[in-house]
C-alpha cells in the first residue's frame, strides 16, 4: 500500500451554483415541488440562486467550511417563512424568489458570521 495524500480545494462560488442549478433533483426543485403540495407556485429568479450561492460560499469561507451542505442550511433559512405561510395561501399563488428577498432572509445571518469567529 501506497500512502496517497491530496490537498483538496474549497468549493467556489460557481460550484455552489452548479450543485444548486444542474442536478435533476437539486434543492430549488426539491422546494419547488415541496411548496407546491399546498398548490402554490414557487420560482427562484436566477439572481436568487446566484445569491444563495454566493453567501453559501462567503459562509464557508469565514465561519467554517462544510462545503455543499452549506446550500441547504442556507435554503432551509430562505425558505423556513414561505413554507410555513404556504398551507395559508390561496390556491395556484404565485411566490417569486428574489435576490432581495434572499438579501433579507439572510441578513442577520452573514451579521451574526462576524461575531462567530470571536467564540471559542
Amino acid at each position: 500500500r501506497l500512502p496517497i495524500r491530496v490537498e483538496l480545494n474549497g468549493l467556489t462560488e460557481e460550484d455552489l451554483y452548479k450543485i444548486l442549478t444542474e442536478p435533476e433533483a437539486n434543492l430549488a426543485r426539491q422546494q419547488i415541488e415541496l411548496i407546491g403540495t399546498e398548490r402554490v407556485t414557487l420560482t427562484f429568479d436566477d439572481e436568487a440562486l446566484r445569491e444563495i450561492a454566493k453567501t453559501a460560499a462567503l459562509l464557508n469561507r469565514t465561519v467554517e467550511n462544510i462545503g455543499a451542505r452549506r446550500l441547504h442550511t442556507v435554503m432551509e433559512r430562505i425558505m423556513e417563512e414561505i413554507s410555513f405561510e404556504a398551507a395559508e395561501m390561496k390556491s395556484g399563488k404565485a411566490v417569486i424568489v428574489t435576490k432581495e428577498l434572499v438579501q433579507e432572509r439572510l441578513s442577520d445571518v452573514l451579521s451574526k458570521s462576524d461575531l462567530s469567529k470571536f467564540i471559542l
